[in-house]
């Protein structure tokens, strides 16, 4: 952060291509060899988006997911893959997702798939090199914690926190097979600590985030994302990230995320407790939900608000959530909004782009 103040980020998720869509629907009509090239083409056009807006950090988008945890499931042993969800009609909301039953121990004997994801995000920089030469690779993945949110608990684990702990060692040793990889960046999704902070135990989702991300301390970088939920372009939780602090600034991470832009900037002054802890702020500055698309005089202004908490060097600038669930055209047009706004902040301070 020292030599990229205002950093411009993404969360993790992307909009996925219309093509993509229609051949996830479709899967029975393609050959194995096919569904590969495909994700490779997303991954190629999602970063593409993302260097033509200038982003500092990037991410695959999360291509070869259904979601940005759902896909995970199918990596899972010792679990029944539900189907069909409890409601099919109506407005879009979170219980159109159904659950999957515990059918035995929870294993991952290969691995929750990100490592190779980042194996390939790296091959397809590097063909797009010199212009990815200036950008750091982000992975991301789901914490324990969210991870165990769809899974049914039954007499071996009991309750959701029985589920999160047989879930931990699977999420903390594809962290450490990322960080052996050499990922410089690891983003860590646990928005379900912060929907269901404002009543469960904040210092015990601080005691499970530490433990999973505990053998990647001081050797990457680590994100936390926050958020309230953005299933359908919906929230689920409650939306008071005061009830996170101060127990969330003893995670062991180097920059946490706060959804704001949907909170209308009312709890910003929060990030200038993250950032005494010593945690870069990263502040989501367009709203992912909304098609509203922010102007850069818009980011510009939003971005001096956060300057009255943090200083430039300490503020990472990100959309509230992943943008899976907004249009590709707008995605794409507010996050070069967010990267001219920042220029425009850059250019007052004198600091160079």
């Amino acid at each position: 952060m020292k030599d990229c103040p205002l950093r411009t980020s993404v969360i993790g998720s992307y909009p996925l291509p219309g093509w993509l869509e229609f051949a996830a629907a479709n899967l029975d009509q393609f050959g194995p060899d096919d569904i590969e090239e495909m994700r490779h083409d997303a991954v190629i056009a999602a970063v593409h988006d993302q260097l033509e807006a200038g982003l500092d950090v990037i991410t695959d988008g999360e291509q070869t997911r259904l979601d940005f945890n759902l896909s995970f499931y199918g990596h899972l042993q010792g679990i029944e893959l539900e189907s069909e969800p409890p409601r099919r009609w109506g407005p879009p909301a979170h219980d159109q997702r159904g659950k999957h039953a515990i059918t035995g121990q929870l294993t991952a004997p290969r691995g929750l798939g990100v490592v190779g994801e980042y194996q390939r995000l790296l091959r397809v920089a590097a063909a797009l090199k010199p212009a990815t030469g200036g950008v750091t690779l982000k992975a991301s993945v789901p914490g324990p914690y969210t991870l165990s949110g769809r899974l049914l608990p039954n007499q071996q684990y009991p309750d959701r926190y029985a589920i999160t702990e047989a879930l931990l060692p699977i999420v903390r040793s594809e962290i450490e097979q990322l960080v052996a990889a050499g990922c410089k960046e690891i983003c860590v999704d646990e928005p379900s600590m912060s929907c269901y902070a404002h009543k469960e135990d904040p210092q015990r989702f601080v005691d499970i985030f530490n433990r999973t991300v505990a053998p990647a301390v001081g050797r990457t970088r680590l994100c936390m994302h926050l958020c309230f939920g953005n299933y359908k372009g919906r929230s689920v939780g409650c939306k008071r990230p005061q009830v996170m602090f101060p127990a969330f600034l003893h995670m062991k991470v180097d920059e946490m995320h706060l959804e704001m832009t949907t909170l209308n900037f009312v709890p910003l002054h929060l990030i200038e407790q993250v950032a005494k802890a010593g945690i870069d702020a990263a502040v989501g500055l367009i709203d992912v939900k909304s098609y509203y698309i922010e102007s850069p005089q818009d980011i510009a202004e939003r971005i001096v608000a956060c300057l009255k908490y943090v200083s430039p060097d300490r503020l990472v600038l990100a959309p509230d959530c992943g943008l899976s669930q907004t249009a590709r055209w707008a995605a794409r047009r507010k996050l070069a909004a967010m990267v001219e706004g920042a220029t425009i902040v850059r250019k007052r301070l004198g600091i160079s782009s």
